[in-house]
């Protein structure tokens, strides 16, 4: 039998090593910027097309290469970061490995013009799925050019895995914004299909967190400040009432690298713990500075899992750090004791009488009484009309004996939660908590109550509109049919450019619900019309909770999406508990769920309707 293994070619090598480290155009991105921050350029510009599909182009002012080292760069392991394994725990650089250049040829197609600044000439290479088609010395400027174009080419597998090009340029933001938060010290520019993105200029870490995320975050931050012999934290945390509920803005940085420690989150949100509501999480931006040889960046090819050698003495010292900021920013109130204008406040001296004001009155006064001057009034008989409107309400009471409808003299006062609804425990009088019709009780402000054959029905008022709504507003949806209501003065929110994608990407399908938003350029957005039916709902944070919405379901589903959107403005939709309705209202309202296909439960699975049986009534009285 012949032997049967065999060397791989370095194209399949490659291509196989490709897939580690080049996942989609975000992956390039990385790469390459991390490569331009190692030459020392102090100016990145990123070029894209298509979400990178198409091109991919950065252009720094760093080093550069000779004709050599040009070359050279693309072979597997060729890198001049490190020399021997011990360099492994020693490194300053954000690169080390020597894959990226050469997993990116692999499934691309690259042009790389470089320059050093000591040379008269630079040198251009071409190549096309690592294999060197050609270089040639040009004159260009100094620093590098990477151009990378048709990502996965020659992969067709991997091609047709990529997403819709707004989820891919909002995966590539993210990681443009992890890198040019640490590096304030350089300007970044990234434009998107001719249009301008980010424009960064040289700055400090604050004034940079701010010019990605927007003012409205500059007085959200709390200085993180501590110094030890063992690391080194610095940075900003969000004040509690800042916290969110999803989305939150959460970066940790050692040695200038972006890094996800679950670890040391957990120290963050354990000093958060009595501040914010169960389920929000807060802001944060903290930078680690530890000694290299006492972290392992070399555990995953992204290098965003780290290996800590002393870990939970850090947990300590930057719970510490924390709780330190978050004290201070509770312990100094805002109390401003230079009041110019303040209002003068009277002395009252011991013993010293107070002034009363002065009131007259006519005790025989009698507002009942028939007045005694030229104009006469009729002499009404109180009495007898009082006793008309005790007659009138007395027909119009239902009748305790009849059938089919509840007692309006009994209801319960405290209730027992049966799998979200409740059963009577106390009788209590008509008056407390309860609205009563003919057909209809209203119970807390949250409850409607109703007789049906097997016993008594309660339904969830507001889950009910929430199913209602639902259904309407996915059918405006699928049928592109929503009604939009002009708003009187057009409310502005201001976005982050990823979330400027994302609201892009469902622009169209608010437009179906029934919003009219404007693009106004630089991220600015201009609501200018609501469904029909939302007034008075806060309408700019019911558009962030649609793109957070939009973010965490999958923007590249439409379908889930459709159903995800429809479920949000319903919920924010939805009559609130404590509305008293009037019978009209809650006829219609139950008429309207009993009209849906699935009336018994929302569309996020709650139940809606709950029966509380006779046997169950009979079995209270026994």
């Amino acid at each position: 039998m012949s032997d049967v293994i065999q060397l791989l070619p370095d194209s399949v090598a490659n291509q196989i090593a490709a897939g580690e480290v080049i996942q989609r155009p975000a992956s390039v991105i990385k790469e390459l910027v991390e490569n331009a921050i190692d030459a020392g350029a102090t100016h990145i510009q990123i070029f894209l097309k298509e979400a990178g599909r198409t091109l991919i182009q950065v252009i720094d002012n760093g080093k550069g290469m000779s004709a050599t080292d040009a070359r050279l760069s693309f072979e597997r392991h060729a890198t001049s970061k490190i020399r021997e394994a011990s360099d492994l725990f020693a490194l300053r650089t954000m690169g080390f490995r020597g894959e990226a250049l050469a997993s990116i040829a692999a499934i691309s197609q690259v042009e790389l013009r470089t320059r050093r600044n000591e040379d008269e000439t630079g040198t251009c290479i071409i190549l096309s799925g690592s294999v060197v088609e050609s270089q040639e010395c040009i004159a260009c400027a100094a620093g590098s050019n990477f151009m990378v174009k048709n990502i996965f080419f020659n992969v067709p597998a991997r091609r047709k895995f990529l997403k819709s090009n707004s989820v891919e340029l909002n995966n590539i933001l993210a990681e443009f914004e992890r890198i040019v938060l640490i590096n304030p010290q350089i300007a970044f520019e990234l434009t998107h299909n001719e249009n301008e993105l980010f424009n960064l200029p040289v700055s400090n870490f604050r004034q940079r967190i701010i010019s990605v995320f927007g003012k409205g975050l500059n007085q959200q931050l709390l200085t993180v400040e501590t110094e030890t012999s063992l690391i080194s934290i610095s940075g900003y945390i969000g004040k509690p009432e800042s916290a969110r509920k999803r989305n939150a803005l959460q970066y940790f940085f050692v040695n200038g690298r972006y890094m996800r420690h679950p670890y040391f989150h957990k120290a963050v949100m354990q000093c958060y713990e009595q501040l914010i509501p169960s389920g929000e999480m807060p802001n944060y931006f903290l930078m680690f500075t530890v000694d290299p040889a006492s972290i392992d960046v070399n555990i995953h090819p992204t290098k965003t899992e780290i290996k800590f050698e002393n870990e939970q003495p850090i947990w300590q010292i930057l719970a510490a750090a924390i709780k330190e900021s978050l004290g201070k920013f509770s312990a100094v109130p805002s109390i401003d004791f230079d009041m110019t204008d303040a209002p003068e406040i009277p002395v009252f001296r011991k013993n010293e009488p107070v002034k009363q004001p002065s009131v007259t009155f006519n005790s025989s006064y009698n507002p009942f009484k028939v007045s005694s001057g030229s104009v006469k009034r009729p002499d009404f008989d109180w009495e007898k009309l009082y006793s008309g409107f005790i007659a009138i309400d007395e027909s119009s009471r239902p009748d305790e004996e009849s059938d089919g409808l509840i007692s309006s003299t009994i209801i319960s006062n405290e209730v027992e939660v049966v799998g979200d609804v409740v059963t009577s425990d106390t009788i209590l009088p008509v008056g407390e908590n309860i609205s009563t019709g003919s057909s209809y009780m209203q119970f807390r402000g949250r409850y409607i109550l109703t007789t049906v054959v097997s016993g008594i029905m309660l339904i969830d008022q507001c889950r009910a509109h929430a199913r209602i709504l639902y259904d309407k507003y996915i059918v405006n949806i699928r049928e592109k049919q929503g009604v939009s209501q002009r708003v009187l003065f057009p409310e502005i929110i201001q976005l982050t450019a990823s979330q400027s994608v994302i609201l892009e990407s469902i622009r169209e399908d608010l437009q179906f619900l029934g919003f009219d938003i404007s693009d106004l350029g630089n991220n600015s957005y201009s609501i200018n019309g609501i469904p029909s039916g939302i007034e008075g709902i806060n309408v700019e944070t019911l558009i962030w909770s649609m793109i957070d919405t939009a973010t965490e379901k999958g923007r590249d589903v439409k379908a889930d999406l459709h159903e995800q959107l429809a479920i949000t403005l319903s919920n924010a939709a939805a009559i609130p508990y404590g509305q008293v309705l009037s019978e009209r209202e809650m006829d219609q309202l139950v008429s309207d769920l009993f009209a849906s296909s699935l009336p018994n439960y929302t569309p996020d699975g709650k139940p809606v309707v709950w029966i509380l049986t006779n046997e169950e009534i009979a079995k209270r009285f026994k």
